[in-house]
């Protein structure tokens, strides 16, 4: 593993910990490395902030693209997926520690909104290809954007999830579900409907 990527996952593991309040401290006890060599690759805390922002988003646009070309899963289960998608080494981060990050980065708030807003070419793919195949309803797909980056975005404004004890990835999960309800075609409800009381009965 290159330094830079080395150093990467040990932010990720060191926010993991303690959210914002890492410190470069934490993140060189953590890799067994001195400071000095995290500064020689980062100049200071913001600096490697906003890296492991594109690091973590480059992630998940690689799991989308594994979902994606799974052939294993039809297309419903292919949106769902990656409407929700997180990289299975940090599913146990809790990205709702980053609401504090508008007021005290706001350099890195608006380029975790940037990520957010962009790099949706393979899910509008894969939702047009959804709606042609009649296994989701017509949609107007900006709209269905707007509502998911919105969902998110609250969730790095403000304390809700924290306050309510519920950990991002649960809180994730619960806005595609009700996505999935909103746009899954009439028939494939009751398909769904149906597996799911099967597999309760067995």
């Amino acid at each position: 593993m290159a330094l830079r990527e080395e150093i990467l996952e040990g932010t990720v593991l060191a926010f993991r910990n303690k959210g914002l309040k890492f410190t470069m401290d934490d993140i060189a006890s953590l890799l067994g490395m001195s400071k000095k060599t995290i500064y020689t690759v980062f100049h200071d805390k913001e600096e490697l902030f906003l890296a492991m922002v594109d690091y973590l988003f480059d992630s998940i646009k690689e799991s989308e693209r594994q979902v994606a070309q799974d052939p294993g899963l039809d297309t419903v289960e292919k949106i769902r997926r990656i409407l929700g998608v997180l990289p299975e080494s940090y599913r146990d981060v809790d990205f709702s520690r980053l609401y504090p990050l508008r007021e005290k980065y706001p350099a890195i708030y608006r380029q975790v909104e940037r990520r957010l807003e962009t790099g949706w070419e393979t899910t509008i793919a894969l939702l047009e290809q959804g709606m042609a195949e009649g296994v989701i309803r017509p949609v107007k797909i900006p709209i269905l954007k707007l509502m998911l980056e919105a969902s998110l975005e609250q969730f790095f404004q403000r304390d809700v999830l924290v306050k309510n004890g519920i950990a991002y990835r649960e809180a994730l999960e619960e806005v595609v579900d009700i996505l999935m309800e909103g746009i899954r075609a009439q028939g494939t409800r009751r398909m769904a409907a149906a597996s799911a009381a099967e597999s309760e009965e067995t």
